[in-house]
């Protein structure tokens, strides 16, 4: 079957410029709605995914995501959210971005057409058979992923990844690809949109997936967060309130004692 760039190809709406605001958003949100459904069709491939995650990281392994722009982005705010939400290693989760991080703010020219940048700055992070890496990129085709996948598999490493189109070359060297087929942008080719929001929906399900079935939650709390502001404290505090049927400040003190939630929970039982 032909590769067809479908993130690339013209989008059903023309004439952007004379739209009114209102139609403008009104199509840019009608567009979006069809993410989640995109996504649902990809549930078998994510779940296939996720499994992969949960044995290396239960094996001591660690997960990178590696990206070029929008999707490398999305990648590293994945990984940067994993400590603060479940209270694991920065060294866990490790977003990799074409151009290093100074591209997270300001794109570095012709990063992502490297072929051998991707594979360098996993060996930076003596990626081995141990850990899994995630290519993610909306068209597909970007070299610095491709060929980092490529690399990871000769090296026997296990690889996924997350692209929106069907058949393109990162599916084809992922040992497990997500496809999420969003089709056309509201604005022709720009995948910070619909696809952006795909990937970073899969995202979201990845990590929190797996950091539930490494026992990183409890009922429906996040008891490992790192408790880095009065917003998380006060969070950690009703938490303790509600698990432990005691008072606030009974809750505080264990809090302020055990510098966890989940450590204020196991004693405050005993």
């Amino acid at each position: 079957m032909d590769f067809i760039k479908t993130t690339e190809q013209d989008s059903n709406y023309n004439n952007l410029e004379k739209m009114t605001i209102n139609e403008i958003i009104s199509n840019i949100n009608k567009e979006d709605k069809t993410v989640p459904l995109a996504v649902e069709k990809a549930l078998p491939q994510i779940e296939a995914l996720i499994d992969q995650v949960v044995t290396k990281l239960k094996q001591g392994g660690r997960l990178f995501y590696i990206g070029a722009g929008t999707s490398g982005r999305l990648g590293i705010l994945d990984a940067s959210e994993c400590p603060p939400t479940f209270g694991v290693s920065h060294n866990l989760v490790i977003g990799l971005i074409a151009g290093g991080d100074s591209a997270i703010r300001k794109a570095v020219e012709n990063a992502e057409d490297s072929t051998l940048q991707g594979w360098q700055n996993l060996q930076d992070y003596n990626v081995s058979t141990k850990d899994i890496v995630i290519g993610i990129a909306a068209s597909g085709t970007t070299p610095y992923v491709v060929h980092a996948l490529k690399k990871c598999n000769e090296e026997s490493i296990i690889t996924g990844c997350i692209t929106c189109n069907k058949n393109s070359p990162l599916s084809l060297v992922a040992q497990f690809p997500i496809e999420v087929i969003v089709g056309p942008e509201f604005l022709t080719g720009s995948s910070r949109m619909k696809a952006g929001t795909a990937q970073k929906l899969v995202l979201n399900m990845i990590t929190t997936t797996t950091m539930i079935q490494l026992k990183k939650v409890k009922g429906n709390k996040m008891v490992d967060m790192q408790l880095s502001n009065n917003k998380l404290v006060d969070r950690g505090i009703k938490m303790i309130m509600n698990e432990l049927n005691v008072s606030q400040e009974e809750a505080s003190k264990l809090l302020q004692e055990h510098k966890s939630v989940r450590q204020s929970i196991i004693y405050g039982r005993k």
